[in-house]
């Protein structure tokens, strides 16, 4: 197994490793509710694309 000769700086490998950045999670509005969600995920009421997906998570008020 090929091994590295000298170790690598910490300043080196953080040069390398800037590139890398989380992307920001994409959200919408549910258009019946009106409540943000993440795309293609259902909303804490239980609502997908306007339409009532899992009726026994709606919440008596």
């Amino acid at each position: 197994m090929p091994n590295p000769k000298r170790k690598i700086s910490n300043s080196r490998r953080d040069k390398r490793r800037t590139h890398y950045k989380g992307a920001n999670p994409t959200i919408t509005t549910d258009p019946t509710s009106g409540e943000v969600h993440l795309r293609h995920r259902v909303t804490p009421n239980g609502y997908y694309k306007g339409i009532l997906a899992f009726p026994h998570m709606q919440k008596d008020i």
